[in-house]
């Protein structure tokens, strides 16, 4: 496991660029942490290090948001989610069969849903309102390779 603390906005978006540059595509990113604590920042960050321009923008009504076009990227909000049925009605599964990245909020609602070799990214309130301290544990290849 990784752990770095981030303070603001800025710092949180280039430490998730370093992960973005090292995917190849078909990796799940599963993010647990509460409200307001960066997850959709640092999907921000990651699209841009994995090349996928976009703006990104929180996907709670939607439950999933499509980023880029030759590489892509799929937000999912899993907050809602509480059933195998209500997992299965966002089509999550057959996103799990493509090479796009999946950047899944919420995952703690899915966890034994989640596949053997995805990367955890835990976010937690550092000592100011701003900072973040960030957990990422996972597939081992992208922990030497990026952090």
């Amino acid at each position: 496991m990784t752990q770095v603390e981030t303070n603001g906005f800025e710092e949180t978006v280039e430490y998730a660029k370093k992960l973005g540059k090292v995917l190849k595509g078909g990796e799940v990113i599963a993010y647990f942490g509460g409200l307001g604590m960066g997850k959709t920042t640092f999907t921000s960050g990651l699209c841009e290090g994995y090349g996928v321009k976009a703006e990104v923008s929180s996907p709670t009504f939607a439950l999933v948001n499509e980023y880029g076009s030759t590489k892509k990227v799929y937000h999912f909000d899993m907050y809602r989610i509480s059933t195998f049925d209500d997992l299965c009605s966002t089509g999550f599964f057959d996103y799990l069969d493509t090479d796009a990245v999946l950047a899944v909020e919420w995952s703690e609602n899915i966890e034994n849903a989640l596949p053997e070799n995805y990367i955890r990214v835990e976010f937690e309130r550092g000592d100011t309102d701003d900072s973040r301290i960030l957990r990422i544990s996972g597939d081992k290849v992208y922990e030497d390779s990026w952090c």
